[in-house]
C-alpha cells in the first residue's frame, strides 16, 4: 500500500514538520540515487544540522550526478566542519578511500581535525592532507585520485588572486587519474553582471570556473541543475553571505532571506581526459 509513503511525503512538505528518529533509517533510494549513497545520506549519525541543510544542498542526488562509488579515491577540498564529510568518510570507508585535504593551520582546519577526532568509527580511516591555492600542494599522490570535490570554494580561490585559482585547478588535475573527475558546487553569478561582483560577492559565472577548468586540461562532462533556486537574485547587500545559512544581516529582514533560502548553485562535472 502507498499510502503511507504518501503521506510522510505530504509531511514533509509542511514547514516545521521534523521527522522521528526512525525515520533517519533509509528508504528507498531515489531514481539515480544508489543504495549505498543513500545510506550514508540517511545515516542517523549526521548532525541535526547537517541534515537540515540537505533540501538545500541536495547531497544523494548531487554525488550520484558525479558519479560517486564506493570504492572510490576520493579528495575533497576544505571539508571544514565537515558537510560533507559525515556523507563521504563512511560511504568509502569499506572499499575506498576518503581524503580530506584541509586548509593550512587556522579554524578550518582545526574544525576538520576535530571532526575526525570526535567520532573514530566514521572517521579513523580519513587521510588528512592540506591545499593551499597559493602555493603547489599535493592533495594526494600524482594520479591517484578517482574524483576531486570542492563545493562551495572556487569563489573563494578566485578571491586570493587568478594566479591562485589557476594553481587549485592545477592541482586538482595533478591529483586525478586520467579520466579521473572533477566535481563543484558554487554559488551562480548570472553571465551578464560585472566581472568584479566576482571579487566581493561570493558569486562566480558559471563561464569563469569553465575557464579555469579547461585552462588546467579538463573537459566539461556535464552540469545539473540539482542545486539551482531560482528565488536568487545574486545581488544581496552583502553578497551571498546575506543568505542562510550565514546571514550576515543578523534579524535584518531575516525572515525573507530564510524563505529565499541557500544560493543558486551551479553542479559542475568535468573529467581529466584519459592520456
Amino acid at each position: 500500500m502507498r499510502y503511507p509513503v504518501l503521506l510522510a511525503c505530504l509531511l514533509a512538505t509542511v514547514p516545521g514538520f521534523a521527522a522521528a528518529p526512525a525515520a533517519a533509517r533509509p528508504g528507498p533510494a531515489a531514481a539515480g540515487v544508489p543504495k549505498a549513497l543513500a545510506t550514508a545520506v540517511a545515516d542517523p549519525r549526521r548532525s541535526p544540522a547537517s541534515r537540515a541543510r540537505d533540501r538545500y544542498r541536495h547531497p544523494a542526488e548531487t554525488l550520484a550526478f558525479f558519479g560517486i562509488r564506493p570504492d572510490m579515491t576520493v579528495v575533497e577540498i576544505w571539508p571544514g566542519g565537515g558537510w560533507y564529510a559525515e556523507i563521504l568518510a563512511p560511504l568509502l570507508q569499506g572499499r575506498g578511500r576518503y581524503i580530506a585535504a584541509a586548509q593550512g593551520p587556522g579554524r578550518g582546519r582545526d574544525a576538520t581535525e576535530k571532526l575526525i577526532a570526535s567520532d573514530p568509527a566514521r572517521f579513523s580511516r580519513v587521510a588528512l592532507t592540506t591545499f593551499d591555492p597559493k602555493a603547489t600542494s599535493t592533495i594526494a599522490p600524482a594520479g591517484s585520485a578517482d574524483m576531486v570535490l570542492t563545493f562551495r570554494n572556487v569563489h573563494n580561490f578566485l578571491m586570493a588572486g587568478d594566479a591562485a585559482a589557476a594553481q587549485a585547478f592545477t592541482d586538482f588535475h595533478k591529483a586525478l587519474k586520467p579520466g579521473g573527475v572533477l566535481g563543484i558546487v558554487d554559488h551562480r553569478l548570472p553571465e551578464d553582471r560585472p566581472a568584479d561582483a566576482e571579487r566581493k560577492s561570493g558569486y562566480l559565472k558559471r563561464s569563469t570556473i569553465v575557464r579555469l577548468a579547461t585552462a588546467a586540461g579538463f573537459r566539461l562532462a556535464g552540469e545539473s541543475q540539482v542545486n539551482a533556486n531560482p528565488k536568487d537574485s545574486a545581488d544581496w547587500p552583502d553578497g551571498v553571505w546575506t543568505l542562510p545559512p550565514v546571514l550576515r544581516r543578523g534579524e535584518a529582514d531575516r525572515a525573507r532571506y530564510l524563505a529565499i533560502g541557500e544560493s543558486d548553485r551551479m553542479t559542475l562535472k568535468f573529467v581529466k581526459p584519459a592520456a
